[in-house]
């Protein structure tokens, strides 16, 4: 497995203290300006000794879950899928969300000694309209499931033929939260079954799924039961743990949830994964109240080497 780690920002300081840390790839969101954005950040992560091998997050691909792209998303997918392949970065992941991404309904919830983490509750499902970056403009007709695996069904057979030509591989990432509809949008993404049915709505070894712990987590399901369930068809992982369920949950310290982490991890070998395999939202620390709440850097640091150490205790 290799350790890899999104940054924000991308900065000289973080890809150092990321090196330092023992992290070998890096993950970038999606470069709206195309391949010289793209590029550039590639030759920065490299010139500090790592690897640029996932895109990931803010696909335009809005009209497309909706199911009224009129051709302009599913060409920007091709000429991205294009510019990967040129550079040689591996793995596209994405989520099918419709009208959101990610929602929070609390950025500052308590955890160990003061930290402070996100946090979601159904019943304040309002105030998540005013936290969320998506989620406040969401507007427009609900959908409902079959009309989202439709839309679905017909993305995937729009950029899989061109991930096969180019190399690149997609890993669709859970809905988070879970849930059967969010904001009068159904949601399709949120069960082991769900990914099982990913797969076999158009088959192919560039359809894959990337594994989000936390996500499955708030299903409810057993962590290394899930992973060797759907072990052949994992190519990327987020690694991060969540307490409650998934209209009521808590972000934590990644050695301070309920799942064995240790055991996923031995899980992760059992299935043969040796992907990338990334910490994910991770607690604000003291004095790190102006960054983005899940994404501040002390907390990574604490992840990488928590991570590193359950790599190095389950070899075999």
């Amino acid at each position: 497995m290799k350790l890899a780690s999104v940054l924000t920002p991308i900065s000289a300081e973080n890809l150092q203290l990321a090196a330092q840390c023992g992290v070998t790839d890096i993950v970038s969101r999606y470069p709206t300006g195309g391949l010289a954005e793209l590029k550039a950040t590639q030759q920065k992560i490299e010139s500090f000794g790592m690897t640029l091998s996932v895109v990931e997050g803010y696909l335009p691909i809005e009209n497309t879950k909706l199911g009224v792209d009129d051709g302009t998303e599913m060409r920007a997918v091709h000429q991205l899928l294009r510019d990967m392949a040129e550079l040689g970065i591996p793995l596209l992941c994405y989520n099918f969300m419709a009208g959101t991404d990610w929602v929070r309904t609390r950025l500052d919830a308590p955890e160990r000694a003061g930290a402070k983490t996100t946090a979601f509750r159904l019943a304040d499902v309002e105030q998540a309209r005013s936290l969320s970056k998506t989620a406040s403009s969401v507007t427009g007709n609900p959908i409902s499931k079959p009309e989202l695996w439709a839309n679905l069904e017909r993305f995937l057979n729009g950029v899989i033929p061109v991930a096969e030509a180019t190399g690149v591989t997609l890993a669709m990432h859970p809905d988070d939260p879970p849930l059967e509809e969010f904001l009068g949008k159904a949601r399709i993404m949120n069960s082991v079954e769900s990914f099982e049915q990913l797969m076999r709505l158009v088959p192919s070894p560039h359809n894959k799924i990337c594994f989000c712990q936390g996500t499955f987590a708030e299903i409810g399901v057993d962590i290394p039961a899930a992973i060797r369930r759907l072990g052949p068809h994992i190519r990327y992982v987020h690694f991060r743990d969540v307490r409650g369920t998934r209209d009521d949950f808590i972000e934590t310290f990644h050695d301070n949830g309920p799942t064995d982490m240790a055991a996923a991890i031995r899980a992760y070998r059992e299935v043969g994964f040796e992907g990338c395999l990334r910490p994910d939202h991770v607690p604000q620390l003291v004095g790190e109240d102006d960054g983005e709440p899940g994404y501040t850097m002390l907390g990574r640091l604490f992840a990488y080497g928590y991570i590193r150490g359950l790599l190095h205790a389950t070899i075999t």
